[in-house]
């Protein structure tokens, strides 16, 4: 039997997109595409070219195994409520959420399956790993081998938070692998005549412009030479390939809130 899926946010950038690729994927039907309560999109037709886009509250009343939700967190926080008491799965690419909205989540997670990440890409979740590696072997950071950190990140002119939750993420597991502390050492502001880079700094520079996909970039910088490591998104295909793998595992999955794509990476080893 085909995963029933839902999807939020289905006249965005990405709601377009995942439809397109759940119409096209046999492993899948769509059952609802919604968006937000008298958005100028509501019975339309959406990127599939024969599903309505409906409101938000049809969420509680269609039959659904997944909801994929790529939108904000005060509209996730509302759905896993309902996806919650109707025992339907989701997969969250949504970013921004703080501590107190992700403990939100985290329960939520007891009940039925929660895959949240910030980035979807299986690229992005290698760069994780491979930047954490490179702290490692240079010593960076608090490990004293003389290379200091900097994470920068570009996106497109509409998106809200900054930086980004991958970026974010990027800076949690270089703190780790280099014995920083990433709420000490993180520094997300230079601006003035008294900027100086402080020791033990992990920088962060944003860029918001145009229609820029995604670009992440860790740099080691240490006496006479820099280390750049870049992942480079060139369109939004590498995030929807992961958030279709996503709902193929939460549809079979235990109930738990489960962050980043790790298990998925596990459960097809």
């Amino acid at each position: 039997m085909p995963i029933k899926i839902a999807i939020a946010g289905a006249s965005g950038r990405m709601g377009a997109e995942l439809i397109k690729a759940v119409a096209a994927d046999p492993a899948f039907t769509l059952t609802l595409a919604f968006e937000q309560a008298g958005h100028a999109s509501i019975d339309t037709t959406a990127a599939d070219g024969k599903t309505l886009i409906q409101a938000e509250p049809m969420l509680g009343e269609v039959a659904t195994d997944v909801l994929i939700d790529f939108t904000a967190p005060v509209a996730t926080l509302q759905f896993a409520q309902i996806c919650r008491a109707q025992k339907t799965a989701m997969v969250i690419g949504s970013t921004g959420f703080d501590e107190q909205q992700l403990q939100q989540l985290k329960q939520a997670g007891e009940d039925i399956p929660i895959l949240f990440a910030q980035n979807m890409s299986i690229g992005v979740n290698a760069l994780y790993r491979i930047a954490a590696y490179a702290a490692q072997i240079l010593k960076a950071g608090r490990l004293g081998g003389g290379y200091d950190i900097e994470i920068s990140e570009e996106h497109h002119r509409h998106k809200k938070d900054a930086p980004s939750g991958t970026a974010l993420r990027l800076g949690q597991e270089v703190a780790q692998a280099s014995g920083s502390n990433f709420d000490e050492d993180a520094v997300f502001a230079r601006h003035g005549a008294d900027a100086l880079r402080g020791e033990h700094d992990i920088g962060f520079s944003v860029v918001r412009g145009g229609d820029i996909v995604g670009t992440h970039r860790v740099q080691f910088s240490g006496s006479g030479e820099q280390i750049e490591i870049t992942h480079r998104s060139a369109s939004r295909a590498n995030y929807v390939a992961g958030a279709l793998r996503a709902a193929k595992f939460v549809a079979h999955a235990t109930p738990q809130f489960y962050n980043g794509i790790d298990a998925i990476l596990a459960s097809e080893a």
